[in-house]
Parts: C-alpha cells; sequence; structure tokens
C-alpha cells in the first residue's frame, strides 16, 4: 500500500524545484491502517508558497485511488531540508508501521516480550514481522522454533533479496540464521552496523503492518544504526522491577527522548512482575521486587503498557519455539492489552 501511495504522489512536481515530491524528499512519513491513508509533507521553508497547492494535489490523488478510505495530508513546515530518497534498493517499502523493543539491561525478557507481542498483534488481524537486530545475542530463531533456518536469495530486478522464515503466520529475520549457534560474534561495531543493515534493506519483508525491532540491551552503534535506516514510529521498553534494572530503563527512555532521535515512548511493560504458583492461585510473590517499572513510568509522564507475571507456559514456549502468546489465553490476553495500547497509541501519533 506505501509503495502505491509513493507511485501516486511521484506524480506531484513541486513547481519551484521541478522535481517530484517523492524522489527530491519531500514525504517524510506515510501510512494505511484501519481504513485510513495518512502522508506528511514536510517542507525546509517555513512558508513554502506551494505548500497548500501540493497538500491539495495529494489529497485529491490519494482520495480518487482510496474512494474508501480517510485521507489525512499533514504539512510540517521550517524543519530539516527534505532528503532526496535513497539510491539503494530496499525492501522497506511495504512496512506500515516500525516498533522498537528495547531494554536498559539485559536479562529482562526483552526478546521474550517481542515475541509474544507479535504473537498478540498477529491475533488481532495485523501482518507482522520481527527483525531481530539483538546482533550479539539473537534469541527469536529460539523463540519461533526456527533454528535450522537457512535463508535462500531471490533475484528480483537484478537484486538478490533475502526470503525470511516464517513461523506462527510471522517474518522472521535475524543473524542467527547465518551463524552457528555455538559460533562466538567477535565484531568490532561498524561489522555490526553493516550485517544489520543488509538484513534491514535486502529481506523481503513484503507488505506488513508491524515490523517489531528487537534491539540490543543498553544504548550503541546498533540502536543509532536502527534508527537511522529505519523510520521508527514508537518505541517499547522493557524492564523487571527492581530498582537496578529501572535505573537503566532511564537512560533507555533518554535515548529515544533525545533531540537528536526524537523517537516517541509509547510505554514500558514490567516483565516478572509476580509469581503465583499453579497450587496457590490467590497467591503472588514478587520476586524481583515490586511495582519499580510502573512508579518510574508514573514519574516521567512515560505510560505504563502493563505487568506480565512469571507463567510457566511463557518459559515453556521460548523452550518450545511456540510463543505462548499464541497458545494460552491467560497469557494472550495480558500481551493483547498491551499491544492494543500501542497500536491506539501509534495510530494516534500517525
Amino acid at each position: 500500500m506505501e509503495e502505491k501511495i509513493k507511485r501516486l504522489l511521484a506524480s506531484v512536481v513541486h513547481p519551484e524545484t521541478g522535481q517530484d515530491i517523492v524522489s527530491s524528499g519531500f514525504i517524510e512519513h506515510t501510512a494505511s491502517a484501519e481504513g485510513k491513508v495518512t502522508v506528511v509533507l514536510r517542507f525546509a521553508k517555513a512558508r513554502d508558497p506551494f505548500a497548500v497547492k501540493i497538500k491539495n494535489q495529494a489529497e485529491n490523488l490519494l482520495r480518487e485511488a482510496f474512494p474508501d478510505a480517510e485521507v489525512l495530508v499533514v504539512i510540517k513546515e521550517g524543519g530539516a531540508a527534505p532528503r532526496p530518497e535513497p539510491k539503494s534498493q530496499t525492501t522497506t517499502g511495504g512496512i506500515a508501521r516500525v516498533i522498537a523493543v528495547a531494554s536498559g539491561k539485559g536479562g529482562v525478557g526483552k526478546s521474550t516480550v517481542t515475541a509474544n507481542l507479535a504473537i498478540a498483534l498477529r491475533n488481532m488481524g495485523f501482518r507482522v514481522g520481527i527483525l531481530d537486530a539483538d546482533i550479539y545475542g539473537p534469541s527469536q530463531p529460539k523463540m519461533f522454533g526456527v533454528e535450522g533456518y537457512v535463508p535462500k536469495a531471490v533475484a528480483e530486478d537484478g537484486v538478490d533479496h533475502i526470503v525470511p522464515a516464517e513461523s506462527m503466520d510471522v517474518k522472521l529475520m535475524s543473524i542467527g540464521f547465518f551463524i552457528k549457534p555455538t559460533d562466538a560474534l567477535l565484531w568490532r561495531g561498524a561489522m555490526a552496523v553493516s550485517a544489520l543493515k543488509q538484513m534491514i534493506h535486502q529481506t523481503r519483508w513484503g507488505t506488513l503492518d508491524f515490523l517489531l525491532a528487537d534491539l540490543p540491551p543498553g544504548t550503541g552503534d546498533v540502536h543509532l544504526s536502527i534508527i537511522g535506516e529505519l523510520k521508527i514510529d514508537a518505541a517499547v521498553i522493557v524492564s523487571t522491577p527492581q530498582q537496578i534494572a529501572v535505573a537503566d530503563v532511564v537512560r533507555g527512555v533518554e535515548m529515544f527522548r533525545n533531540e537528536n532521535v526524537n523517537i516517541p515512548v509509547a510505554g514500558i511493560v514490567e516483565n516478572m512482575a509476580w509469581f503465583t504458583p499453579a497450587e496457590l492461585p490467590e497467591n503472588r510473590y514478587y520476586i524481583f521486587g515490586r511495582g519499580g517499572a510502573r512508579a518510574y513510568a508514573e514519574k516521567s509522564g512515560v505510560e505504563f503498557l502493563g505487568e506480565i507475571p512469571i507463567i510457566q507456559s511463557i518459559m515453556d514456549g521460548g523452550e518450545t519455539g511456540t510463543p505462548a502468546a499464541g497458545i494460552d489465553s491467560r497469557v494472550e490476553e495480558r500481551y493483547r492489552g498491551i499491544a492494543e495500547k500501542i497500536v491506539g497509541k501509534v495510530m494516534k501519533n500517525g
């Protein structure tokens, strides 16, 4: 859908430059979901005399092409100069929304949250993919039971594209598909970033409503590379309740809030919030502390998306390659609640 939108808008020419608004970089963002088509046009001039004319032309074209959709064209003025479309071919044009899933530190269950969140979104009817960007500790092949998958290359228009794995109707790309499980990745930052760029731009993603990017813990080169290569719509931060984890969450939130990054934080998920044994269903044991992530969210003005307790099926699902949100109604209910909040926030911002 996004590619069709851009093809339509490529017929709109800026009278001053004589170039179409797609190739000359005036399209900041496009999205299509739930009967709504949204396009954001960014003009470098604070009062570009042709802005309204171009906006009207774009709206008319889109309404004609999508008569049953609500069309919204937004003008942004006075920002950074428009960047031309990249010359290198990319396969990301069919991705409507990108959600980064991050954590301040390792061991908080970020990859497990990513996998189950993907299944919850799938259950809601969305087309979903996962980019396993945790270069040094890829977990998604194990989470979805596709550890032995060997990616194939297919040629399209003279360019080789990588075919992603697919499990439980979720498309997956991971560096784990290209290395042995026993291999240690002794890569410098530049090598990791180069591999990541290749996975982003050469994977044959097709049409996706959501791509979840499972980021490495902390902040660093890989995070900056993802931010530079993908239009990220929102970030989700995963933490456990104890203060030592929450202290690192602060750094993660501030990274996305940095003026040079400026990515909305959709909210915080508190993972491993408590444990309830099956034989004592009324009891809750707060093994990793209580409510630290929620308290930070309330203090910092970030939405608290929800709590995920320690449930046996979540661990079992990660071991057997079947995320629990697809087989356990208790888990699915919690992740669906979180997914609904994220979708609502992203659609509102879009």
